[in-house]
Formats: structure tokens, sequence, C-alpha cells
């Protein structure tokens, strides 16, 4: 197990052909590859360059790419559109959908000891490292997981073995691995390598999938002015290695600090990546750590029009509403649907300020009824554009028509912001 191929730092700008020499480099170093299955992200992870070197995989290696598998957990299905946008011209016949409650098997648990530890106490049931049963039962030579290290709210840091135990895996699995996470606390998780779940997933990783022939395509994207979305980094190998190489270029590129502390921050989202909250409440989990105490965050989301990825999550959204922790705690305590659903749950602890600031939230397709129903406080997303200036604008501090100031960021799920002096 081994890194195969390395290239870039905090500098480099790397593209078409620095991808080709990576899939070659994956391509040989598993011998001569006759089935090979790519695991790339969704759409809403295009900036990750995933979608180019999916394709890329396909004109290099032709019939023998015969499934592509976007890693999506619980995100809904891409439509052809949102294929396009991701994989350009790639025949759609490819395209196979993981459904994370019916296709996946369950390869072991990780027992609840481990568990305890790795979580420093918080957590202490087993946790089932469940995938696509695709990956065992394909008959694939090599398994192409490709992806972006960057600032997770989940994991620390997105990414390696989390694009195959989340991104393919099952109820069981993702609900608890979100679920454990929130009660560890995203300020102590998010822009770190070393991490409760990423512990979790290693252990799974190095127990249950010696025989899988994973191997492993990981990009580092800087967002650069003038919206330029950036390669500084590409690594490719089969080894935990790999991911922390990726892990130490992201938190140089992507972890900013921020000072002085804005008490305004705004955030847009493209409305082509965040159709739904319960992603586009990356605008919230990225930013959470800036935002100074009693100020407010303004997300301009014209393509959210959802609350949830599905119908079930989208009713335990509207239900229970992004509360402060230890509510959200009383209600899986009192609920079986929340039971039953705790990466829902962890998704209402993410989606919170704890009351420490205000959430201004401006969807294109959600009422204000509907957003002040969850705890939000709702905003009109065309005024809001014009009164922050936002067409254009560039990352960093700027001032809104009445002359105050706010800091601005255009992408949140390209980083993490913090403010400055904050561990």
């Amino acid at each position: 197990m081994t890194i195969y191929f390395q290239r870039g730092d905090a500098q480099a700008d790397l593209g078409e052909d620095d991808f080709r020499e990576a899939l070659s480099a994956a391509v040989a170093a598993a011998g001569s590859p006759r089935r090979v299955l790519a695991l790339p992200p969704d759409h809403t992870r295009a900036d990750s360059r995933a979608g180019e070197i999916t394709r890329l995989a396909y004109d290099m290696l032709g019939d023998r790419l015969t499934d592509v598998m976007p890693a999506l957990g619980t995100h809904a299905p891409m439509t052809p559109e949102e294929l396009t946008y991701l994989f350009g011209d790639l025949p759609q016949t490819l395209i196979r959908v993981h459904d994370w409650q019916r296709d996946v098997v369950t390869l072991g648990q990780i027992d609840a000891e481990f568990v305890a530890e790795a979580t420093e106490g918080i957590y202490s049931r087993p946790w089932s490292a469940q995938v696509n049963k695709l990956l065992v039962e394909g008959g694939h030579d090599l398994i192409l997981s490709i992806g972006q290290v960057v600032p997770h709210e989940v994991i620390g840091m997105a990414n390696y073995n989390k694009n195959v135990f989340v991104g393919t895996g099952g109820d069981q699995g993702i609900n608890e691995s979100h679920y454990l996470s929130a009660l560890y606390g995203m300020e102590r998780i998010m822009g770190r390598c070393d991490t409760p779940l990423r512990r979790i997933l290693n252990e799974a990783q190095d127990r249950f999938c010696k025989h899988m022939p994973l191997m492993y395509i990981l990009t580092v994207v800087e967002s650069t002015p003038p919206g330029r979305r950036i390669v500084r980094g590409l690594y490719v190998g089969d080894s935990h290695d790999v991911f922390f190489a990726a892990g130490a270029l992201s938190a140089q590129v992507n972890c900013f600090e921020i000072a002085p502390t804005p008490q305004t921050v705004v955030v847009t989202m493209n409305p082509q990546k965040y159709k739904r909250m319960w992603v586009a409440n990356k605008a919230i989990y990225r930013t959470r750590m800036l935002i100074g105490d009693g100020g407010r965050l303004i997300v301009i989301a014209p393509g959210v029009k959802e609350f949830g990825e599905s119908p079930m999550v989208d009713r335990l959204i509207r239900k229970y509403g992004y509360r402060p922790t230890p509510q959200v705690l009383k209600f899986v305590q009192e609920n079986e649907d929340l039971q039953a659903a705790l990466g829902a749950a962890a998704h209402l602890i993410h989606g919170t300020s704890e009351g420490r600031f205000e959430i201004v939230y401006a969807p294109g397709g959600l009422t204000r009824e509907e957003i002040e129903s969850v705890g939000y406080t709702y905003g009109d997303w065309r005024q809001l554009m014009d009164h922050y200036g936002c067409e254009g604008l560039q990352d960093g501090w700027h001032t809104d028509r009445d002359g105050n100031p706010f800091y601005f960021v255009s992408d949140p799920g390209l980083g993490l912001w913090r403010r400055q002096g904050l561990a």
C-alpha cells in the first residue's frame, strides 16, 4: 500500500495533463484491469474536478470502464441535466444509481470499544461498515474512488474512504456516522484530518476492505479571484498516507483565518449545485466559527426549493426545525421517527447557530412561513443580492449600500472560515 502519484503545492495550477498522468499511475498500479468501477461524487461537488477525471478515465479505458456510480450517500439521484453538468458527454448508460436503503451489504462492524475510544466516550455503540453491493459483487479488478479533500462538518476533511462508506453506504452506517460526529461537535472536527469518524473509517478499511481493489484519486482545489477553481494538489494511492498528504495541503489552501471578527457574513450558494437545504447548509457549517457573537449570517440561495434530500428527511426537518443541540437531543430521546433517522437529527444539530448568531435564509423556492417554521429568519434573495452588491463580488471584506461592513464568501462549500485565534 502506497502513494503512486503525488503532485502539487500551494502555488500549483494542475490540469488535464496532470489528470491523465494520475489516471495512468492508478491503472498501472492495478496491473491491467479489465473491469473498472468509478466512484465520483455528485454534481454538488463539481468543483472537485472529479467529473472531468471520470470522463478522462472513460477516454483512457473505453469499455473497460464498466460502471460509474456517483457516491450519492443520501442525496437524491442526479437528473440527466445534472449528469451532463458534471460529466459532460460521458455516456449516461454507464451511470449506476446508489440506493442507500436497499442496495447495500454490511462488511462487518467496528466494535463498541473501538468506537468509544475513537469518540472519547461520547458514543459507544458498534458501527456498521456498509457499502453498495456493486463494490463487492460487481467483479471489478479496479475501483477508482475520485473526489476532493476539503474541510467537512462530519469528518473534518472530506473524501478518501468517506466516499466509500458514506458515499456508497447504507442507512445504518450513514446515520450513525453523522450522529456520532454531531455529538462530538463540529468545531472540534472541521479542518482536521485526525477525527473520531476518520479513525473509525480507517479501521473499517483496514479490517474489511483488503479484498477490494480500491484506488483513491484525490484533488485539492482552491477558489481564487475572480472565481477560479484551481487544482493545487493531485494524489493517487491505496493507503491512509494518500489522504493525510492531501489533507495537509487542503489545510493550507482551504482554511482561512479572518480578522477582525465579522458581525455580518454574506454567502451565496450556486443554484446549479445547491437545490436543497440538506446540502446548502454548508453555508452555516463552514462559516459558524467566523461569525461574532450576536452577529448575522445571510444565506442567499436562489436554487433552494426543498429542505431534505428525501420526502422522509424533508418531513423531519419541517417537523422539528433547526433548534439548539439540547433541544434536538431531547427530540431524539422522545421520538421514534428521529431515533430511526439519526442522520437527520445530526443535520438539525449542524444547522443551528445554538442561539449565538442570527441566520437569515433567502431561498428561491421556499416561503417565508416555511423558513421561519424551522427557526431561521426569512430573506428575499433578490433584495439581498442588490443590497450587498453580490454580483461579481470577490471573497473578502466589503461594505453594503448603507456603508456597513460585511465579509463575503461566494461558495462556502470550498473551504472553512474561522475568526483569527480560534483553534
